[in-house]
């Protein structure tokens, strides 16, 4: 009997246009990068402008007046930020004699250069390299802002014509693929897609924004300087899944030391109320919302980080799981695929599913 290779040959293929379609995504992340966020966004807004058209409004006005919405509230936080960054460093010689305590003590343990005649800008620039880090940032913050109003424009522009063709997406499947039982396939897997995505970025977006507001009126309550600044990096680490709420936490926490050592209490406050908001948020909330079929993989969750870090930084690692999920929904909905959404899963995820 001869053996059937069509199924692994199809595997291997898939496998390696997957490769051939990361190095693409890496070289070309100057375009493709802005087009991922407008898509990831357009599923954002996509209920809200759903929303305003049943009030009768124009779909092209309802998406104008969320992208408005939105784009007030961004230059509002913004400008908060920018006027915070300002004051960290209008604030920083307050905190040097403790920044340089905590300095001399790491020195001291990794057998670093440290001379207490100098500070601590000069001890560091001396012992960890940090002219060449001075250096890469400058630049890398200047190419940013040369280049930021551009991108905003541009994801601005994607998300406005990509939220117009959603609306008319129905009907151009059904142009397409004039065959009526691939039709009805194609539009119900474009559609289940588009459904579980939403659903899903938003839930992910609107529990950041729920951590980041509660981190900040913690630390607002507490007296910790900034928080407006604690509680937009908890929001934005907090699309990184555990190692972004970990890092949020050492953070805020090791800055809540410097501030207010040996005031213990505060500190206290500070670090469990923040292990209370990632955990009920985190642990209870986020996963009860979503239900049982997003289930991810932990040890491909952490691929993931590390492979979309490295194709498009930072960025990346904010958008891997996002991008991950919905890799998982697709393969879901294509019988061919299904496998592989299996071996996304996670184990526990998917024996629920099957209750």
């Amino acid at each position: 009997m001869e053996k059937n290779y069509t199924k692994g040959i199809f595997y291997l293929f898939c496998f390696v246009a997957s490769i051939v379609a990361l190095a693409v995504l890496k070289v070309t992340a100057t375009f493709i990068l802005p087009l991922t966020i407008s898509i990831l966004f357009s599923f954002i807004f996509y209920p809200f402008v759903k929303k305003l058209s049943k009030f009768r409004i124009p779909w092209i006005l309802s998406v104008l007046i969320v992208i408005g919405v939105t784009g007030v509230l961004f230059s509002i936080v913004a400008n908060i930020l920018i006027t915070s960054c300002k004051s960290i460093v209008a604030a920083y010689p307050r905190y040097e004699a403790r920044f340089t305590t905590v300095y001399s003590m790491i020195a001291e343990t990794f057998n670093l250069p440290f001379d207490e005649n100098s500070s601590l800008f000069a001890n560091m620039w001396n012992s960890l390299g940090v002219r060449t880090f001075v250096q890469n940032s400058a630049i890398s913050l200047s190419n940013f802002l040369l280049s930021g109003a551009k991108v905003i424009f541009l994801v601005s522009l994607m998300i406005l014509f990509f939220m117009m063709e959603m609306r008319e997406m129905k009907g151009k499947i059904k142009n397409a693929f004039p065959e009526e039982k691939l039709n009805r396939k194609i539009i119900y897997i474009t559609i289940k897609t588009i459904s579980d995505v939403t659903r899903f970025i938003s839930i992910k977006f609107y529990i950041s924004l729920l951590t980041g507001t509660l981190v900040g009126i913690v630390c607002f309550s507490v007296g910790l300087d900034f928080p407006i600044v604690w509680g937009f990096l908890a929001f934005v680490l907090n699309f990184i899944p555990n190692f972004g709420s970990a890092i949020s936490f050492v953070m805020t926490t090791g800055f809540s030391i410097i501030q207010f050592y040996p005031v213990g209490y505060k500190i206290a406050i500070i670090g469990l109320s923040i292990l209370l908001i990632n955990s009920i948020l985190g642990s209870i909330l986020e996963p009860k919302w979503e239900g049982n079929d997003l289930g991810i993989s932990p040890f491909l969750i952490l691929v993931s980080l590390t492979l979309w870090g490295y194709i498009w930084g930072f960025a990346g690692m904010i958008l891997s799981v996002p991008i991950l999920v919905i890799t998982k929904i697709i393969c879901e909905n294509i019988e061919e695929l299904k496998p592989v959404a299996a071996l996304i899963g996670s184990k526990k995820k998917s024996k629920a599913a099957k209750k």
